[in-house]
């Protein structure tokens, strides 16, 4: 049997670690923190939503950063202080405007692919993520942001995807907690919100049962192309794992396997320039708020119908009875993972003006690196070097698309590395 390592055990990682095992590879996921999902996909806006799937290359996304530069609680916000990645990354950003249709419709595409997988999944293998099937609803302030989506409404549709159009008034009848005014709204009924954390949980423990061994708090220093197995595959993992004691040391080890799927969010751009392969991958932060709904106002004022609102770039879901998620904005700031109080701050001052009868009084920050290519599509594919594979840079999607891109890799795995299987044991015809 060939074995593979799978670098990363967020969502990308998991569900790329279940397919593979699926097809009969021996497979082992290597992840530097303790638990699975404890990085970008522990606390996102947790919609799976087909209808965000509009890259942001355009000329429209730009004029707002420019615009938004200097101010704090702006949705976009980038840190103009020089860097040759990010430079360079926003150069490669602009040479994909023109893309910005067809990346908009393929992204829909994979998006409706991977909900039919993913909902497959959780009911083959029971997890439960807090899935509510209510739809994704889209409200807009203005004409002007209203008539662009009509525009992209019909690039949706060229991937597959339907959505209805709503005046003001039909909003109040979709979401009756919501407060505020309205020039018009999108609603998709066929999107869907969950708890990211709990099903790539929940799936890390059905790829346990099912053989796929874990390799946690191992920090991964290098992965290096050997080319001594079949077809010239092979690959070497080099890692440092945590002290399993006070006073122990950190240990490192090297293991040997027959090919590799890099799955390291963020980690992916410096894993793949060590395998002579160039995935430019830059981490754009995002914020979210968990807000606790311990009394029975707040959960009655907390909507169950999942939000984006245009002009804010916040999301919303509702995570069962007592649990409100609300999450937005990105910043273009390196690899930091602080969470600024002036970037969370907009994300309750807008709970308190559309949901008044919800309480912030228990909301708890995060932030997480969302691994962003330029653009704006992941990277599915194999590397220049037999036995070497990627699937990364997902960037805001990576919950929305994971679960087609792991059958996609797992494919292309296949294709180039056959599993071997026993060769059947002779019958002998008796006498």
């Amino acid at each position: 049997m060939r074995s593979i390592a799978v670098i990363g055990a967020g969502i990308t990682g998991v569900t790329t670690a279940y397919a593979l095992n699926e097809k009969g590879y021996d497979v082992t996921v290597i992840d530097r923190q303790r638990y699975a999902a404890m990085e970008t996909s522990f606390a996102n806006g947790g919609q799976l939503s087909a209808s965000n799937a509009e890259v942001w290359n355009s000329w429209a996304t730009v004029l707002k950063g420019i615009k938004w530069m200097f101010t704090p609680d702006a949705p976009l916000l980038m840190n103009p202080m020089p860097s040759w990645h990010k430079y360079s990354w926003m150069a490669e950003f602009l040479a994909n405007i023109p893309n910005y249709k067809a990346n908009t419709v393929e992204t829909t595409r994979l998006a409706i692919q991977a909900r039919n997988y993913m909902f497959d999944i959780a009911a083959r293998e029971g997890i439960d993520f807090n899935h509510e099937t209510r739809g994704i609803l889209h409200i807009y302030r203005d004409k002007a942001s209203f008539d662009h989506a009509l525009k992209v409404s019909d690039l949706y549709a060229q991937g597959g995807l339907e959505r209805r159009t709503l005046s003001s008034s039909e909003i109040r009848a979709v979401e009756p907690t919501l407060h505020g005014s309205y020039y018009g709204g999108f609603f998709t009924p066929s999107d869907s919100t969950g708890d990211i954390h709990k099903f790539t949980f929940g799936l890390a423990e059905v790829c346990r049962r099912k053989g796929v061994r874990f390799i946690n708090e191992a920090s991964v220093e290098r992965v290096a192309h050997t080319g001594t197995g079949k077809d010239g595959t092979g690959v070497e993992v080099a890692f440092t794992l945590a002290p399993d004691a006070e006073d122990a040391a950190p240990r490192r080890e090297t293991l040997a396997f027959d090919a590799v799927v890099v799955c390291a969010g963020i980690g992916s751009r410096a894993i793949a320039a060590g395998l002579g392969d160039r995935v430019n991958i830059y981490p754009v932060k995002g914020y979210s708020i968990t807000v606790m709904l311990d009394d029975e106002q707040s959960q009655n004022a907390a909507p169950w119908v999942s939000l984006l609102d245009d002009k804010t770039k916040i999301v919303t879901s509702r995570l069962g009875k007592d649990r409100f998620r609300v999450a937005g904005t990105a910043e273009f700031n390196g690899e930091n993972r602080d969470i600024r109080a002036d970037r969370i701050r907009p994300l309750t001052d807008w709970v308190r003006k559309l949901f008044p009868g919800v309480s912030t009084e228990r909301a708890v920050p995060w932030a997480g690196l969302r691994p962003m290519m330029p653009d704006m599509m992941p990277r599915v594919a194999a590397g220049v070097r037999p036995g070497v594979f990627y699937n990364t840079g997902h960037g805001h999607l990576g919950w929305t698309l994971s679960c087609a891109t792991a059958q996609i890799i797992a494919e292309k795995v296949a294709a180039a590395m056959p599993v071997e299987r026993p060769a059947p044991a002779l019958r002998i015809a008796a006498e």
